[in-house]
């Protein structure tokens, strides 16, 4: 009988500080026993965003008691781990150094496998530590540094469909919340504010809609709110925005969306379910994953999303992506170093930036 693998996993690459033990079940999903995240909001709150060097050194100060806490809660020793996984990038150097560095001497320590991890292909793999997801899947990956259209083949192999070309989408929930004086977090308080607000209020751009393809630009929609904003009388007027601004995402999603699944089903042509996979921070957004879960249903499309503890950067992914790569003996620690910039795709054209022609 094949052994059920069991890994530590560590992620650092921004300002959560993560551990977690998880193990694989029979039917090819995860069993995670432990998944711990220190936060960082108090931290960075007044800054309105993640100051790096404040978030490096609250992750040497809490990476030690977050590592023992997840292997206490798991009630496994470092000798039972059967392997260490943790981030290598992209991220925040001065960030992705802490994790990745005590990941190695633990692995060294106690002579087991050490395996570097993309961190966008943590969150690729997030919804099959609760689901049984087969090859090939069509995955949004929507985070606060990252918006991509994939085409997942197999494990390390993606191709690049669709992508921002300014900010991700993540981004411009964080830039809008600080735009509107929203607080920080600024993704769940966009969510959370919206509610209160009127979603047609504003009349706000979908730019690029119309184009072919499905990349992705959201720079001038913030623009256009920050104008709006200068404008704003009341705490009202200012939660009708929010809720004019998600429901405008909620728009350009859709729409690119389901170009992306016609390409998608042009390209994979045989009789399996086609399945899409939404993940990443922005994944927790409830009114996103409402407009998709619709869109997947008269596209015909199986929707499946991570639950929300694992949308966000957690271990859990880490450790589940090292057991895959564990696996299929995918090793990628040649450079033995950390990345700023690791894309998935590494055949995908960067696009980012103003006057690309699309």
């Amino acid at each position: 009988m094949e052994k059920k693998l069991t890994f530590l996993g560590i992620e650092t690459s921004c300002d959560e500080t993560a551990s977690s033990v998880v193990q694989e079940n029979s039917d090819g999903t995860a069993k995670v026993l432990s998944n711990i995240v220190s936060s960082q909001i108090k931290e960075h709150e007044k800054f309105g965003g993640v100051v790096p060097e404040i978030a490096a050194r609250a992750h040497v100060e809490n990476i030690d008691f977050i590592i023992q806490k997840a292997l206490d809660k798991s009630k496994k020793k470092i000798d039972e781990i059967d392997g260490v996984a943790a981030t290598a990038g992209p991220g925040l150097v001065v960030c992705l150094n802490i994790g990745y560095n005590i990941g190695k001497s633990l692995a060294a320590f106690g002579k087991k496998p050490f395996l570097s991890i993309n961190h966008l292909e943590g969150h690729a793999l997030s919804p099959g530590i609760e689901n049984k997801i087969s090859f090939p899947y069509l995955l949004l990956l929507v985070s606060g540094g990252h918006s991509q259209y994939l085409i997942v083949k197999g494990l390390n192999n993606y191709r690049q469909i669709g992508t921002t070309i300014d900010d991700a989408v993540g981004e411009a929930f964080d830039k809008t919340a600080k735009i509107l004086d929203l607080g920080y977090p600024g993704g769940p308080n966009i969510e959370k504010f919206a509610k209160l607000g009127n979603k047609n209020s504003y009349s706000l751009p979908e730019p690029i809609i119309n184009r072919g393809g499905c990349n992705l630009s959201l720079a001038g929609l913030k623009t256009d709110v920050l104008r709006k904003s200068k404008n704003t009388k009341s705490n009202q007027d200012k939660y009708n925005l929010a809720a004019s601004f998600q429901e405008t995402i909620n728009k350009i999603l859709r729409k690119k969306t389901e170009v992306a699944m016609k390409q998608f089903r042009e390209e994979v042509s045989d009789n399996s379910t086609k399945q899409f996979v939404v993940a990443g921070g922005v994944a927790a957004n409830e009114t996103i994953r409402k407009n998709l879960k619709e869109l997947s249903e008269k596209m015909n499309f199986k929707p499946i999303f991570p639950s929300k503890e694992f949308c966000g950067d957690n271990a859990a992914m880490i450790a589940w992506a090292g057991i895959q790569r564990y696996k299929k003996k995918l090793f990628d620690n040649k450079d033995d170093i950390v990345r700023s910039r690791w894309p998935l795709d590494k055949k995908a054209p960067f696009l980012k930036g103003p006057g690309l022609k699309l």
